[in-house]
Order: structure tokens, then C-alpha cells, then sequence
């Protein structure tokens, strides 16, 4: 099977890398965080970067032929691991049923650069 890579227009990378790749019913993407596609930069606050990064995965899903129901794995960067509560009010809005969230595991990270609090990869499973 051929691969197929996706781009977005109001997410993408200042390297010439896509933001997801597509192999069958597999989607994989790249980092995903807080841009604000008005201003090119990444959004001040925890509580903006997860709301953009939360968007994004959407657009980036749907973009490659699947919806927020088809991602299984989330893994998510932190710089504060402890404030988890703009995340979470992310992930809630996202995946409200319990019984059918994806995996998720958030990570330390010394420094994300670029002012980044947050990013995150995802993996999905198209049609399953």
C-alpha cells in the first residue's frame, strides 16, 4: 500500500514534513500543538494552546479520512505535568462517553520551544 500524506491548511509545519501520514486504514501524525493559524504562532496561554491543538487533531483526522471516533492513541508533551486541567477540559469536550475515549499518556518535557506548553501525537484507525 502506498502512503499518502496529509496537509492542512490551517496547521502546518515550517519544514516540509505533512501533518499526518496515511498507510490503509492507519493514520500517524506529527507534532500537533497550539498554532494559531490568525498569527502563525503559538497561542500565550495553556488554556489556548489545548483548544488549537484539540482543533487541529480534528481537522488533521478528517483531513486524512477518518473522524475523533477512529483515534485510538493519544500521546500528549507536557512542560507542567501537574496542570492537567486545561487538557482535561479538552479531552472531556472531545470524548465526553467514557466507554469510548482513546489510550492516552502524557509525558515530562523539559522544554517544547517556541513558547509550546503542550503538543501532542495521535494515532488512528480509519473505518475499523
Amino acid at each position: 500500500m502506498a502512503r499518502t500524506s496529509i496537509y492542512v491548511d490551517a496547521f502546518g509545519h515550517a519544514n516540509p514534513i505533512p501533518a499526518a501520514a496515511r498507510v490503509g486504514n492507519i493514520l500517524t501524525s506529527g507534532i500537533v500543538y497550539g498554532l494559531d493559524p490568525a498569527t502563525g504562532k503559538v497561542a500565550p496561554t495553556l488554556e489556548q494552546q489545548c483548544a488549537l491543538m484539540f482543533a487541529h487533531m480534528r481537522t488533521i483526522v478528517e483531513a486524512g479520512g477518518g473522524t475523533v471516533d477512529d483515534i485510538v492513541k493519544i500521546t500528549v508533551w507536557m512542560v507542567d505535568r501537574a496542570n492537567r486541567a486545561p487538557l482535561n477540559t479538552e479531552w472531556l469536550a472531545m470524548f465526553p462517553d467514557p466507554a469510548r475515549r482513546p489510550a492516552r499518556q502524557a509525558m515530562q518535557a523539559v522544554e517544547l520551544g517556541n513558547g509550546m506548553l503542550i503538543q501532542l501525537d495521535f494515532m488512528a484507525v480509519i473505518g475499523a
